[in-house]
């Protein structure tokens, strides 16, 4: 029994907090679905886009909405972590998100269309490149590195070549594990980019940083909207009481129903088909 058939195995069950680190560690090793699943409007926008904040390159994914060849409309956009998982099961690590077909049936039946822009982990670089604070068993974390490329580099540039609603209003970041952790600390560091922020079962475990952060940043962030949710099954001391105490602060620091949505679904789990599951409620309240 090899150590990837473990890692899955251990996603379909309650996590312990060494299986989630592990997890949360290992999203970025392909598990090999023989056949892209992205649907046409899906397309590679880069494989070699510059990160000047961190000197590397990272593929970026662009997903357009139906109609966007056909109009002239001008749409919101979404910064979503972890690309890899997002459109294509050939590239995913245990299945994808479903972002692309989740998104063409919402702009067919509801006329809900928006831009989305994935950004590929960092692979063995991804503790850390999502992590704002240090760690001392991940190392230093290049998140604050990694944030300002989302804002100075990757934003003006999306931008400058595609018809976006530029406004905080109009602008979401997502992400799921430690890259929900990243989504959270870039929505609360620059809500004057990021208006809206998709938090999926967060890594908050990773540093008591984060607490004080939020009770700081969130006390400026007034037109911030944050989804916040975790799986009942993620594990109680590691991932769910972390998401409650964060949303006590965030309670305290002004965020009321209109701007701060919380679950627990009680058969959530740590892995990507939760998060997909979920994806669909969490875009629809965020961007209303």
């Amino acid at each position: 029994m090899n150590i990837l058939f473990l890692i899955i195995l251990s996603t379909i069950s309650s996590l312990s907090m060494r299986n989630k680190k592990a997890f949360a560690l290992s999203l970025s090793r392909p598990h090999h679905f023989q056949e892209s699943t992205a649907a046409p409007n899906v397309k590679i926008l880069a494989t070699d886009f510059e990160i000047p904040q961190l000197k590397r390159k990272r593929r970026i994914w662009v997903y357009l909405p139906l109609d966007y060849d056909k109009s002239q409309k001008r749409y919101p956009v979404l910064y979503m972590q972890d690309g890899q998982n997002l459109f294509d099961a050939k590239t995913s690590f245990a299945g994808e998100w479903r972002i692309d077909e989740t998104l063409n049936h919402l702009d067919s039946t509801l006329k809900r269309s928006c831009i989305v822009i994935g950004i590929d982990n960092g692979s063995e670089k991804r503790m850390t490149e999502y992590a704002p604070w240090d760690h001392p068993r991940f190392g230093k974390g290049e998140g604050v590195a990694y944030t300002k490329f989302m804002v100075e580099t990757l934003k003006p540039y999306v931008d400058q070549h595609f018809r976006t609603l530029k406004g905080p209003e109009s602008t979401a970041v997502i992400g799921s594990s430690m890259g929900g952790l990243i989504a959270f600390y870039a929505a609360l560091e620059y809500p004057q980019v990021f208006g809206r922020a998709g938090v999926f079962s967060a890594s908050f475990w990773h540093s008591e940083a984060a607490f004080e952060f939020a009770k700081k940043k969130g006390l400026q962030a007034k037109n911030l909207k944050i989804y916040l949710f975790t799986g009942a099954l993620e594990g109680q001391v590691e991932m769910v009481e972390p998401m409650q105490r964060m949303a006590k602060v965030l309670k305290e620091a002004g965020f009321n129903k209109r701007r701060l949505f919380t679950a627990l679904p009680k058969d959530g789990k740590h892995n990507e088909a939760f998060w997909a599951s979920e994806f669909a409620g969490a875009y629809t309240w965020l961007m209303r």
